[in-house]
């Protein structure tokens, strides 16, 4: 293959391959080893893929492009790969290497113990190299001790193909390829159909069935268990072993230990034991058997006295351990884990009668199709966008005071990335504030760490952690999952010699009770005030879970409330009446008609923050355009600042509903630019580095945030902002109050049964009398502007009771009629049956005046309709209430500029929402003008001559013949139109030079969507 001038093969790698050649035997001999082959071939290899391997400008640990794992393996039996590239702190692949006498091609071992990693830490791909061979694997195939070495292998090169396809290297693992996103693009291009798995499904499917053996065992031996204490026990089991083995991992627990007892008689026994030592050590809630003042919860007096058989122990240990374990538990991301837990905890243990247990989905779980994991992504944008912007400029002292929430914290993954950011953060502040100072004295807050740089103390994490970090679910075992993410996030990089001094003065770990709290975030202990507790047995009030944040938390609420607020809060919650009752009366300000939990959590979680305080959730997206959330948005505008308004699409795996991601900020002043962007369209790795870079999205003033009718909060064509911030100011009111009683209506759909449509020759032929037909109208495209363009179809009444001596002939005709109806004929639309519901279909299309429209995502199209027309359901007609001339309004929203507006601020692109388009045409500003003021009524009549004139001037529009006769209509066409046009824009204040982009932003498409990204 051809070499790529955007890659040309770097002098040094020449010689590299040079050198090797001429000296292959001796390097291939046993007595040349690996560390001698990464420093003289791997290490400058990398290095002319644009790689810092040696960290020359001295970045901190967090930031460097290469992290040598070996130099900071302790815990696991096997190493971890030898080399980790980074981009901005984010693993994107693994090297291991070997020494050249190892046969990478060949030899099992390599590859298998590569895989393993890359797979637990969901690295696409990574890579084996001893520089005679570069093999490429793809990591998202589960990886299997009996593999061979060419399972999952994607790329394979050796050294003297080098110059040849230095290209195919460099394009993908040169740190240029992966910012570009080649590496990316190369991963998704060569994901192999076969074997691929990912870690956090797999690892899922090994603690359900974890689950299920506990839960059988336990309610077989433990025949006095009920159900609650069942889930209770087999969630605390797992979640000890998983934090004990995790430990064990990283060094900070013996290898081996948990294993070894399954060598052993009673291990149940036995690993209480192993539990009861953790509590000495550790001092967490997870490990917590004693009563001690000290402490904020009950202990635990269960789980130490069960009876458990040996067999089912001995299956968990044994798919803990390589080689039957492919899980790495050293590098088991806590993101992997979250996503793991979010699914476990979306399930129940049942007893049946026979005392046997059943694991099924929890009701809430069932209801809402799912439980849904937030991908870290957009985690780590919330977090930068509220916690991120409240700590630039503190001082540690500063910081030390913010507290930060997640009001449904779910399995933690919200506070885990706030407690990761003020992790990071703290470390660098200290650094930057002369290192050593803050690791002098008997509790320092830095410690160097084993591969250099600085790390915090274990001392100082918990600070961090009690200090900053709280939260709230209903579920109890969500609470539990919580702390323990958190807590393993304390003794990150940690081992048992660095954790040794902690030892002196304390326990290892906090105990969360008093940040991790279990209750209901949205209905108070005020709720029996309303209604009685003996209206509701144990059951239901353990699930209802009542919780008063300000008693919880009181000096939190003393200080102001909450600095931060964060999290993905349940959409769709079940909820009782009882509990719906309550709600619609607490927040009975944003209820519009149907309401939806996530509502009540955004409406009563930023009234919790203090002052200055952020907040960030990814929610439903029908918060930015749905009716229903109308009054919410208000609320919103009006007490808040805005930072960010974000349409995701799609960004759950494995569901459809579309999620949009606000920000805000509770501060008056300075009121920051607002982000704005659709990314709904992008691929997720687009999305992620869209957010990452903030490319796509549109900066604006605060003043430029409207509500929009019925619709958005912003729409982020910016050439619309004049157009749309002057009609705003007009005095107005919205169509659907000018509308009458009986509102926007759609037309009829086809059911074939009580009325149909026929040519006025068959109708004059079968003597129909005139009073019960009326013209029909059955497409879009016979509606034009200002002029409907009727087809030769009558409908015909076949219930009307006020002809009567029509009937007999009608009933007549219809038998015969249908009798002579061929398929060919219906198929070729000649002739269409409707249904006629009588009461309303007489009042509306009776009517002598309305307006019958077209109504799509790009326009709509409005005529004047003076013959009692019947319409069908691809078609809309209303009719203004008397005193309105219909004429005027017409114009209004036949002019370009409605035609701008709609089209600005249509919702329907990817939608199934017909609904809608009437909503948001009802919702468009009418410009009143008072009659009795001269100026105003010499405007209003001005536009109703221009309309009228325009409506008789297409009735003639069948008249001109000749060419030039055309011409000549078609240009007082033209002319009309301008005329109203320019009418319409005078009287809304609209000036011409608001058009600049007008011809450009009508014709693109993306103008359809909601919101649309400043590309």
């Amino acid at each position: 293959m051809p070499n790529d001038p955007k890659f040309p093969v770097p002098t040094k790698i020449l010689e590299l391959v040079e050198r090797f050649r001429d000296n292959s035997a001796a390097y291939k001999a046993h007595t040349y080893n690996e560390t001698q082959t990464r420093r003289e071939f791997l290490d400058p290899f990398f290095a002319e893929l644009g790689w810092n391997i040696e960290n020359k400008e001295g970045y901190a640990e967090a930031y460097k492009d290469v992290v040598h794992e070996d130099a900071i393996k302790i815990g696991e039996a096997t190493k971890a790969p030898d080399y980790s590239f980074r981009i901005g702190g984010t693993r994107k692949f693994f090297l291991e290497a070997k020494k050249p006498s190892v046969n990478i091609k060949t030899d099992t071992s390599p590859a298998f113990q590569l895989r393993r990693y890359g797979w637990t830490t969901k690295l696409p791909l990574s890579i084996v190299s001893n520089f005679e061979a570069f093999a490429v694997y793809d990591c998202r195939v589960k990886p299997d001790q009996k593999d061979k070495a060419s399972v999952a292998r994607v790329m394979y090169i050796t050294y003297d193909e080098y110059a040849e396809r230095w290209h195919e290297i460099a394009s993908v693992f040169s740190k240029e390829g992966i910012l570009k996103g080649s590496f990316d693009r190369y991963a998704d291009a060569n994901k192999l159909k076969r074997g691929t798995a990912d870690v956090d499904d797999d690892f899922l499917s090994t603690i359900e069935t974890w689950r299920k053996d506990l839960a059988e065992n336990i309610g077989l031996r433990n025949r006095n268990i009920s159900q609650r204490p069942l889930n209770f026990a087999v969630q605390r089991i797992i979640d000890r072993i998983i934090f004990l083995r995790i430990c064990e991992g990283r060094g900070i627990e013996d290898y081996g230990r948990l294993r070894s007892l399954a060598d052993q008689k009673n291990i149940y026994t036995r690993l209480v034991d192993l539990f009861m030592q953790a509590d000495d050590r550790y001092n967490s809630g997870l490990f917590h058997f004693r009563a001690e003042k000290s402490r904020h919860e009950a202990p635990d007096e269960l789980t130490p006295g069960l009876i458990l058989d040996d067999k089912v122990l001995k299956r968990i240990f044994s798919s803990l351990y390589y080689p039957e374990s492919p899980y790495v538990f050293s590098v088991l991301p806590a993101d992997v884990l979250g996503q793991v837990y979010e699914q476990f905890l979306g399930k129940i243990i049942s007893l049946t009668s026979g005392h046997k247990a059943e694991i099924n989905d929890k009701p809430a779980v069932k209801k809402a199709g799912g439980v849904y994991y937030t991908p870290t992504y957009v985690v780590d944008f919330i977090v930068e966008s509220t916690l991120g912007s409240l700590l630039k400029g503190k001082t540690v002292k500063q910081a030390s005071k913010l507290k930060v929430v997640d009001p449904a914290c779910g399995s933690g993954s919200f506070l885990l990335g706030a407690y990761e950011k003020l992790l990071v953060w703290h470390r660098d502040a200290y650094v930057n504030d002369d290192p050593k100072k803050w690791a002098r004295g008997s509790r320092p807050t830095l410690v160097e760490a084993a591969s250099g740089g600085w790390k915090l103390t274990i001392a100082e994490r918990k600070r961090i952690l009690i200090d900053n970090v709280f939260g709230v679910d209903i579920d109890a075992q969500a609470v539990e999952t919580t702390k323990l993410s958190l807590l393993l996030k304390v003794l990150e990089g940690e081992t048992s010699q660095t954790i040794q001094p902690e030892l002196i003065y304390q326990r290892a770990l906090p105990d969360l009770g008093d940040n991790i709290k279990c209750g209901n975030s949205l209905i108070a202990s005020d709720f029996y005030l309303q209604y009685q507790t003996a209206l509701f047995d144990e059951d239901e009030q353990y699930r209802i879970n009542v919780f008063d944040w300000k008693p919880e938390f009181p000096a939190i609420f003393k200080a102001g409330g909450f600095d931060v607020v964060i999290g993905n809060p349940p959409w769709g919650a079940l909820l009782s009446e009882p509990e719906l009752d309550y709600l619609r009366n607490k927040d009975s300000e944003i209820i519009v008609r149907m309401i939806d939990s996530f509502m009540y959590f955004v409406h009563q979680c930023t009234a919790k923050l203090n002052s200055s305080g952020r907040f960030g959730m990814i929610l439903p997206d029908v918060l930015l355009y749905q009716s229903d959330n109308q009054k919410l948005r208000k609320v919103l505008l009006d007490r808040f600042t805005l930072t960010h308004i974000l349409n995701m699409g799609n960004v759950f795996k494995k569901v459809t509903r579309p999620a949009c991601i606000l920000t805000l900020s509770n501060s008056a002043s300075p009121k920051p630019q607002v982000r704005v962007a659709d990314l709904s369209r992008l691929p997720q790795v687009q999305k992620q580095r869209s957010m990452v870079t903030g490319s796509g999205m549109t900066l604006l003033a605060q003043k430029e945030l409207v509500e929009l009718p019925g619709a958005l909060f912003v729409t982020t064509n910016i050439e619309g902002y004049a157009v749309w911030k002057t009609v705003n100011l007009v005095r107005h009111e919205k169509l659907i109050s000018l509308v009458d009683d009986d509102g926007i209506q759609r037309g009829v759909s086809p059911d074939l049964k009580e009325a149909f449509l026929v040519t006025a020759a068959a109708a004059k032929k079968a003597g129909l009398e005139i009073s019960v037909l009326r013209k029909a109208l059955t497409g879009g495209r016979q509606v034009k502007r200002y002029f409907i363009d009727h087809p030769d179809l009558l409908l015909i009444y076949t219930q009307r009771t006020t002809d009567l001596q029509a009937l007999p002939k009608v009933r007549a005709f219809i038998d015969g009629y249908r009798d002579a109806i061929t398929c060919k004929e219906v198929e070729k639309g000649k002739h269409s049956l409707y249904a006629l519901h009588r009461a309303r279909e007489e009042r509306i299309f009776l009517k002598k005046k309305k307006l019958i429209g077209v109504i799509t995502e790009d326009e709509i199209v409005l005529a004047l309709d003076e013959q009692q027309t019947f319409v069908t359901d691809g078609l809309y007609t209303f009719a203004v209430v008397d005193g309105v001339d219909v004429r005027y309004v017409m114009g209004i929203l036949n002019s370009r500029l409605f035609v701008f507006l709609y089209r600005l601020l249509a919702l329907e692109s990817g939608r199934v929402l017909a609904q809608v388009k009437p909503t948001l045409l009802g919702q468009l500003p009418i410009r009143l003008l008072d009659k009795a003021k001269t100026k105003e009524k010499a405007a209003h009549d001005h536009l109703v001559q221009l309309v009228q004139q325009r409506i008789d001037l297409l009735a003639k529009r069948n008249i001109p013949k000749t060419p030039h006769e055309k011409t000549t209509f078609d240009r007082q066409l033209t002319a009309s139109e301008e005329q109203i046009n320019v009418s319409v824009d005078n009287l809304y204040g609209v000036k011409l030079e608001d058009y600049a982009m007008q011809e450009a932003l009508l014709e693109d498409s993306a103008l359809t969507d909601p919101m649309v990204a400043d590309a």
